[in-house]
């Protein structure tokens, strides 16, 4: 059979779990998940750039070399943490509101997740192969909307966007492009800023002098709600065309 998967046919039987233990030598003292643990402990606390192999080495007291019979770098080390750390994919199934209930329960749960590993939402970027554990949570909001009359690809664009706004709303440290903090606060030095330059940046200048007190989820009530408005809209004119004259 042809192999499909190309160089990342490794990281796949990782994931799936279709590569088998060292067989050679005295029982395994280590294993995949143990190393993948200690390697997502130290990102929870560090960030990703803090996880090295050889710093994971460090912490289970064994050599580097070790390592590497059981993950060949640390790209595939990742793949494991990102499979670890998203844990168990929500069951929606009974959660009441039809489908925007669903997907308002789904956000929910994977911002939790996010904020338990803050390096997830960035390390989940980009072309990859994927596990089980990831896939199902794509499944669970993909069959939110299975049987709303959404096209196959709009159902996917649909929960894409969700992905991408939470994302986006996820941590106000890492999204960076908004001169207020956590909290809706305007930081010292952009007041200081705005105080001296904000005859040249009118609409920004009011907007953010009302800014404070305001919600600490950095807009991710808002926008949810009016996105999952507009798909409501798109969903409710789609019913529209189905009944009958």
């Amino acid at each position: 059979m042809e192999n499909v998967f190309g160089d990342q046919t490794g990281v796949v039987e990782l994931l799936w779990g279709l590569k088998e233990p060292p067989s050679r030598g005295p029982k395994p003292a280590l294993s995949v998940e143990r190393i993948a643990r200690v390697a997502m402990g130290i990102a929870d606390s560090e960030g990703m750039a803090a996880v090295s192999m050889q710093r994971v080495a460090g912490e289970l007291e064994f050599t580097k070399m070790a390592l590497y019979r059981y993950v060949s770098g640390k790209s595939d080390l990742l793949a494991v943490m990102i499979e670890l750390a998203v844990g168990d994919p929500p069951d929606l199934q009974e959660v009441p509101g039809g489908w925007r209930g669903k997907l308002e329960e789904f956000v929910r749960q994977l911002a939790v997740v996010w904020q338990q590993h803050p390096w997830l939402p960035w390390a989940t970027l980009g072309d990859r192969p994927m596990g089980p554990r990831e896939l199902g949570w794509i499944e669970a909001a993909v069959s939110a909307v299975a049987d709303t009359g959404l096209t196959g690809a709009e159902q996917l664009d649909a929960v894409f966007i969700l992905f991408g706004l939470i994302r986006n709303t996820q941590s106000m440290s890492t999204a960076g492009t908004q001169p207020w903090d956590s909290g809706k606060k305007v930081t010292p030095l952009m007041q200081e800023l705005l105080y001296r330059y904000g005859d040249r940046f009118p609409a920004l200048t009011a907007a953010t002098s009302g800014a404070n007190g305001a919600s600490r989820d950095n807009g991710r009530e808002f926008g949810v709600r009016r996105y999952l408005d507009g798909l409501e809209a798109l969903i409710e004119e789609r019913a529209a065309r189905r009944r009958p004259a």
